[in-house]
């Protein structure tokens, strides 16, 4: 009954017009980190216990990794093929192919003589009226045919020697600067299977068992941040104007007789309406300022027990 009273005598001091001494009302907090699944896989491993205090970069949820491992395999494959092909490109024609088309240049130079010759033979002949017609015509479709194969030859020889075109070389480069971030992309999915602390924290809580396939974007682990806690009340609205960031105050922590100094660190710009444990039969319609205060020492106590930072009088 003593306790209900104090609590009482306690609620009825906010905020109210002509008492001695106003509070602010609210509980301690600490920074609450949630490390949510990338992925739909199975836990393989929790090494850290809940109630553990952790380091930045402590692992504290292994998922299966089996098959994003596949990926990074894959896309480091394309990454190598793109390299190899680009690598190609630069490097040009091998010699061999260059000495088989000139090869064909000088076959096709041969066979243009030959085709050459067989129509001049061919002329004589039809103007000393000893051949008809149609062998005039047969043979200068073959020498038309043979300068066609030279010339062909002959473009598939420079073509060779005159190295690969700026644009096949610049499509290549585009083709591993995609290989290497579809890989980089890939490596980092398979890096977020292993869930670890972000920051030096408390680990409040671990949602899922070993074995249990999480859903995609589910809750890992919840993680407490702060060596200290901070006071999160509601101030009442008369004060609001005279608060200023980095004021300090008397702060009071249920179950400690000790009194702790808060400073100011956050105060919001909109009001919001008194919650439910401020409140009492006379004043249920009175706005308050949500606002956080910096404890300077601390660091043993719990998060979620009640405070009250004392303002001052009125």
């Amino acid at each position: 009954m003593r306790i209900l009273a104090t609590a009482l005598t306690s609620l009825l001091l906010v905020g109210c017009p002509g008492d001695k001494v106003s509070e602010a009302l609210g509980t301690l907090e600490r920074d609450r980190i949630m490390l949510k699944a990338t992925d739909d896989e199975i836990i393989l491993e929790q090494p850290v216990p809940e109630g553990t205090v952790i380091a930045k970069g402590t692992l504290l949820v292994q998922l299966d990794d089996r098959r994003q491992s596949a990926l990074v395999a894959r896309a480091r494959a394309e990454v190598a093929q793109a390299a190899a092909r680009l690598e190609e490109l630069r490097n040009g024609a091998r010699p061999e192919d260059i000495a088989a088309a000139g090869a064909r240049v000088n076959g096709a130079k041969a066979a243009l003589l030959e085709s050459e010759s067989n129509y001049k033979r061919t002329v004589s002949l039809v103007e000393q009226k000893l051949a008809a017609q149609a062998g005039l015509d047969s043979a200068l479709a073959s020498r038309d045919a043979a300068e066609a194969n030279l010339e062909s030859a002959n473009e598939e020889w420079l073509r060779l020697t005159n190295g690969t075109r700026q644009e096949q070389l610049d499509q290549g480069a585009a083709a591993l600067q995609s290989a290497e971030a579809q890989l980089a992309f890939e490596q980092h999915r398979l890096s977020e299977l292993s869930v670890v602390a972000t920051r030096d924290a408390y680990l409040d809580s671990l949602p899922w068992n070993v074995g249990e396939r999480v859903t995609l974007g589910a809750t890992l682990a919840v993680l407490l941040a702060g060596d200290k806690p901070y006071a999160r009340v509601y101030v009442p609205e008369p004060w609001r104007a005279r608060l200023h960031i980095g004021d300090s105050f008397p702060v009071k922590v249920d179950g400690v007789e000790k009194t702790f100094t808060g400073r100011l660190r956050w105060i919001a710009k909109d009001p919001a309406f008194t919650p439910y444990f401020a409140l009492n039969a006379s004043d249920r319609a009175r706005l308050v300022y949500m606002a956080e205060f910096d404890l300077e020492k601390g660091a043993d106590l719990p998060t979620g027990v009640p405070a009250q930072v004392l303002l001052g009088n009125d």
